[in-house]
């Protein structure tokens, strides 16, 4: 009784504070379909200004960018050989990113951007940061959406509650994990690995807006420069390495105390964060791209193959926000939804061919080729319908 008096009180108070922001900064990203670099030269249909920007295996190129207030377009070019991400940082949080851009390819990043300095975070983690300076602009322009913004803060508020939920239980089964490792339990530190890990993925939207704690909780090898060996490479995936592929706990009692640590700093963050519209609405696109990206692949859990833990805590996330925002998405396009709720039962029931009795999944090893292709094709379906719902319900 008393969580849910807590978990209620939450919902007030959120909903309160989301009418009284301004929701109508939007954002939007699009891929090129071809690998080479094209910049779009006609910029006369749209209000956006465009920045052309390299990212690298060393940082971004040109390292210092100065753009105007307001509506403005970044052509991202991955010159690397590997997928790399893009971020406009303010101090620790995510204001706007881009993640698994591919090699050779161009992807858009659209934002209205607010006066101010910020860092960009640019290819690897382990790469210098570079510098973006916001001036304002003249007559700064929003862009306007076919839903009232309004319609969207008790979905944000019920969201808020799901994420505080899901951060809770991290933390609570992070304790008992890290205890096990501290405690030298190899057989418990893997059992627990995954089904912790878990709370994670399903919050991930709101997560990984905290730059510093999203790199020394989640980041993966491929993400620094001198990969497993690099002093950086911490969090749930060095825990994971020790664990199944060396199987040993020795040496990994600094690591799991401080993933202990960072949780509950996550945990008082979001406690006092704000959700943006473009948070939770592109977050559900956001989920399902990751799966098509890393979990399919089988390389976000690579050394456990606990793949289809996370894959299923994807979606899981993804379709709670859907279903949150199901009466304005019903409204705005009812043929989207429609298609978007028959993606999700094809991958769900792909899924639980794989469950397992205690609850869990089989390691990824054991899915077929056969469903894991057509799994990847219920996941591409899902993952470019998802993207339409930003300019769906006008946070776009």
């Amino acid at each position: 009784m008393k969580n849910v008096l807590k978990y209620s009180t939450i919902i007030c108070l959120i909903a309160l504070t989301v009418a009284a922001c301004e929701s109508n900064k939007s954002s939007d990203t699009s891929a090129s379909n071809s690998p080479e670099a094209k910049v779009a030269s006609d910029t006369s249909s749209s209000n956006f200004t465009e920045t052309a920007l390299s990212v690298t295996d060393k940082g971004c190129e040109p390292n210092q960018l100065t753009v105007a207030s307001g509506q403005n377009s970044f052509v991202l070019t991955n010159k690397s050989s590997q997928p790399l991400e893009w971020e406009i940082l303010s101090g620790v949080k995510v204001v706007e990113e881009k993640e698994n851009i591919a090699p050779g390819f161009v992807q858009k990043l659209k934002t209205n951007l607010e006066p101010g300095e910020y860092d960009m975070a640019c290819g690897l983690r382990s790469n210098p940061k570079g510098k973006l300076t916001v001036k304002a602009g003249v007559g700064d322009s929003q862009a306007k959406g076919s839903v009232n913004q309004g319609q969207l803060v008790g979905a944000i508020a019920e969201y808020k509650v799901y994420v505080i939920k899901e951060i809770d239980q991290l933390v609570a089964k992070n304790k008992i994990f890290t205890d096990a490792v501290i405690a030298g339990d190899l057989a418990k530190a893997q059992k627990t690995y995954a089904s912790t890990h878990v709370h994670w993925e399903r919050a991930e939207p709101i997560a990984e807006l905290f730059s510093d704690l999203d790199k020394t909780m989640d980041s993966r090898a491929d993400d620094f420069a001198k990969k497993e060996a690099d002093p950086q490479f911490t969090g749930y995936h060095r825990l994971e390495k020790a664990l199944f592929q060396d199987k040993t706990t020795k040496g990994m009692k600094p690591f799991a105390e401080k993933l202990h640590k960072d949780g509950l700093e996550l945990q008082k963050r979001i406690a006092t964060l704000t959700i943006e519209p473009k948070n939770m609405v592109g977050g559900a696109a956001d989920l399902i791209e990751e799966v098509g990206k890393t979990k399919i692949s089988g390389e976000e859990d690579r050394y456990s193959h606990t793949d289809l833990w996370d894959f299923s805590a994807n979606v899981d996330g993804s379709q709670k926000i859907v279903e949150l925002l199901r009466p304005v998405i019903q409204k705005a396009n009812p043929e989207l939804l429609a298609r978007v709720d028959a993606n999700f039962t094809k991958v769900n029931q792909k899924l639980a061919k794989y469950k397992t009795p205690d609850g869990g999944f089989a390691t990824y090893d054991k899915v077929n080729e056969t469903d894991k292709k057509e799994m990847k094709t219920a996941i591409a379906a899902l993952s470019e319908d998802l993207s339409q719902l930003r300019g769906t319900l006008g946070v776009n």
